[in-house]
C-alpha cells in the first residue's frame, strides 16, 4: 500500500471520544501500483479514527492498512485492510460508545512475527493489550491493566512503540492516572512493565520518539 486516506465524514455516530461528533464512511486507498480503491462502511459502522495506519503486518514487503472501526452497537475494534477489503479484525469491544487508542506494531518479542498493540477503553479499563497476525489472521496474545494513552476529548492519541536497533521494542504510555510514564514489554507471552519518571507530555512524547 502506498497511501491511505478517510474520506466521507459523518455524525451518524456521535460519540465524540476525539474532541467532536465526526467521524468517516470511507477508506481510500492507492495501491503499490497506483491503483485507486475507495471502501465504504455500511450505515452501522464508522471509522472513529484520526488516520490510518501503514504497517507491513504480513511482512511481504507491502503495506497492510490498520484502522480503529466502530459498530453502533458493539464499540470499536482494531481491523487491518488490503487492496481486497477487510484481512482480519480483532473482536468488537461488544457495547456502543466504547472504544481503543492503537500504540503501533512491530516484532515486539524477536519471533518473527508482527504484533500490534493498543489501549483498550483507555479511559475506563486502561488495559494494553496485544495481538499477534499470524497466518493471516490476528491472535491475542496477552493483556496488561493498569495503562493508558488517551483522554476523553484529546484529538490525538499519546505514547507509542519505539524501536532502537537490536534492542526489545518499547510500548511508551502512561499509568492509569496518568502520573507516571511506564514502559511495557513483550517477552513471549509475558508483559514487563517499569516506571519511567513522572509524566509529562514532552517526557512522554520524549520517550517514544526519541533513542537513548
Amino acid at each position: 500500500m502506498a497511501e491511505a486516506r478517510y474520506s466521507e465524514p459523518t455524525t451518524r455516530y456521535a460519540h465524540g471520544i476525539l474532541g467532536d461528533t465526526i467521524e468517516f464512511g470511507a477508506l481510500e486507498i492507492v495501491t503499490d501500483a497506483g491503483k485507486a480503491i475507495t471502501m465504504r462502511l455500511p450505515e452501522t459502522r464508522v471509522f472513529e479514527d484520526l488516520e490510518p495506519r501503514l504497517y507491513d503486518v504480513d511482512l511481504d514487503g507491502s503495506a497492510e492498512v490498520v484502522v480503529i472501526e466502530s459498530s453502533m452497537i458493539q464499540g470499536a475494534r482494531l481491523a487491518i485492510y488490503d487492496e481486497t477489503g477487510l484481512v482480519s479484525a480483532t473482536p468488537y469491544i461488544g457495547r456502543s460508545n466504547r472504544w481503543l487508542a492503537p500504540l503501533g506494531a512491530g516484532d515486539l518479542d524477536g519471533d518473527g512475527n508482527i504484533e500490534l498493540a493498543y489501549i483498550d477503553r483507555p479511559h475506563l479499563a486502561k488495559t494494553l493489550r496485544i495481538w499477534r497476525f499470524e497466518d493471516g489472521a490476528l491472535r491475542h496474545v496477552v493483556d496488561q491493566a493498569g495503562l493508558t494513552n488517551h483522554r476523553v476529548g484529546e484529538d490525538f492519541i499519546s505514547g507509542g512503540i519505539l524501536i532502537c536497533g537490536d534492542d526489545a521494542p518499547r510500548i511508551v504510555t502512561a499509568n492509569a492516572n496518568w502520573s507516571r510514564i511506564m514502559i511495557s514489554q513483550l517477552d513471549g507471552s509475558k508483559v514487563t512493565t517499569k516506571d519511567a519518571g513522572p509524566f509529562s507530555k514532552a517526557g512522554l512524547r520524549q520517550r517514544a520518539t526519541n533513542c537513548p
